[in-house]
């Protein structure tokens, strides 16, 4: 009997490849916008260069919250992830969240293989499992804990496959899978847990849309690639 449910998870599970950086080799910016209650409020822009066995993703997001036209919450920020070959070897951003500064460097540690945390909540260790929460990196679907891309927060994370679905996003027609990936801790205060759905192109190696609730119904939607 288990030897069947083994078997049955495996062909009802998808089929995702592992993250490695030359799934990435074809784009050099993936643009997506940024959605409130259905208003358009930012964006959420990702560069890539590469030298050699280098490969540097930036990350520029930017969205404020009005209602009745004062500005509620607004967020700008700037991030920066370098890899040598597959191997993530270091992460910097800073962001101003409503005029408070939040940061996070990451340094992969050679000698424990473990990288090393300091950031506006967190100091400390993560495993080399972890993942830096950005929406570019379809891994994001394959890791147990996730690392705060704003202020180097580390929980652990439970990814669900959903069902395979077509999705319409700005007249195109996107062949996807759909993840839900939430907070292992329950305990986490609601505002800070993870709770997202992800819409992913297997085909194409993008995620091409996010939701969560909180303080209103958020999206991430894949707009442009180069």
């Amino acid at each position: 009997m288990k030897k069947f449910i083994v078997i049955l998870f495996l062909f009802i599970q998808p089929s995702i490849s592992i993250a490695h950086m030359s799934h990435y080799n074809k784009y050099n910016k993936l643009e997506m916008e940024i959605f409130r209650n259905g208003e358009l409020i930012g964006y959420n822009y990702y560069f890539f260069t590469r030298k050699g066995d280098q490969t540097i993703v930036t990350n520029q997001i930017k969205f404020s919250v009005k209602i009745l036209g004062a500005t509620i919450f607004q967020v700008e920020g700037y991030g920066e992830e370098k890899y040598f070959k597959d191997q993530l070897i270091s992460y910097n951003s800073k962001t101003l969240q409503n005029d408070k500064e939040k940061f996070v460097n990451i340094l992969f540690n050679y000698n424990t293989n473990k990288f090393d945390i300091k950031g506006s909540s967190f100091n400390g260790e993560a495993s080399i499992d972890s993942i830096v929460g950005n929406w570019w990196n379809h891994k994001i679907l394959q890791s147990d804990n996730q690392i705060s891309p704003i202020s180097g927060s580390v929980k652990e994370q439970i990814v669900t496959f959903v069902g395979k679905k077509k999705i319409d996003l700005y007249d195109k027609i996107y062949q996807v899978d759909h993840f839900t990936l939430k907070s292992k801790d329950m305990s986490i205060p609601k505002d800070k847990r993870l709770d997202f759905n992800i819409w992913y192109d297997q085909k194409n190696s993008r995620i091409v849309k996010v939701t969560y609730t909180r303080m209103g119904n958020w999206e991430y939607r894949l707009k442009n690639f180069e």
